[in-house]
């Protein structure tokens, strides 16, 4: 794995991933559900995108996996353009990007073995045979904190948050350099959700992985990402560093959804 070169002081590090007036309106619709959204990713960076249910976070994280595509602006992936039609830029995306999922119970085909829902991203993107892959599908496992013998299972052989940890090892399986997950702990019960979240900030380092998640808890937000952005009604309020942002939010809505958030009493 080659690692991130951290840049000369002063110099400009291209993003990663970047959005330039980004909006986007399902078929049908009457109004747009992401409206110029600007935001930059910088390699190795953790983005956190929050907001309430229907702020337009899951829409902008599908925009830059490239499973839907914006109707205005500009998506670009290490500086250049991102252009579906393009056959080796989006297999270079692909390479480089991978996603994990909300659900562990629904993004998992029941009826494949582990061993060949790991190896999928190896397989789609030609990087390895069913022979090579087997190497590199057990050590994923392993990294994740799974037994040798969960190859050779099926999803409905582990609990939530094994499942979530088979999600992660398939994303991580062919080494990609951008992490994409969309609320990756919100339907496992506490105590799983904990260890789940260590494991991504143990890999985000060891890996110097840029991770984007969309996430409603912010406690989650502030264990992961360096930086957060705010999303209402599909437009971007407020971004900043995760400290600022949660500690002295600048937006109202920031501040509003802040003391929303269920506190025991003392």
């Amino acid at each position: 794995m080659t690692p991130v070169r951290k840049p000369t002081e002063g110099a400009r590090v291209t993003p990663v991933l970047e959005l330039t007036d980004v909006a986007a309106r399902y078929r049908g619709a009457a109004a747009d559900v992401v409206r110029d959204v600007s935001l930059a990713v910088e390699p190795g960076q953790s983005l956190a995108l929050v907001g309430e249910s229907g702020a337009g976070k899951t829409t902008l994280l599908r925009i830059l996996l490239g499973l839907a595509r914006p109707t205005a602006g500009t998506v670009r992936f290490d500086g250049e353009p991102l252009d579906p039609r393009d056959r080796r830029q989006m297999r270079r995306f692909r390479r480089g990007v991978q996603c994990v999922f909300q659900d562990p119970y629904s993004s998992l085909d029941p009826s494949r073995r582990v061993a060949a829902i790991v190896a999928e991203p190896l397989r789609s993107l030609g990087l390895d045979s069913r022979t090579t892959a087997v190497p590199k599908v057990a050590a994923a496992l392993e990294r994740v904190g799974l037994p040798a013998d969960a190859a050779s299972r099926y999803p409905h052989e582990f609990s939530g948050g094994q499942r979530q940890r088979i999600a992660i090892a398939r994303a991580i399986v062919c080494d990609p350099r951008v992490l994409l997950a969309d609320e990756p702990v919100s339907a496992l019960d506490v105590t799983t959700r904990v260890k789940v979240v260590d494991l991504l900030a143990e890999l985000k380092e060891e890996r110097q992985l840029t991770l984007v998640m969309v996430s409603h808890d912010l406690s989650v937000v502030a264990s992961l990402c360096e930086r957060t952005a705010v999303l209402e009604r599909g437009r971007l309020v407020e971004q900043g560093d995760t400290a600022q942002v949660l500690g002295a939010p600048a937006h109202p809505y920031t501040r509003r959804l802040i003391d929303s958030v269920p506190r025991l009493p003392a």
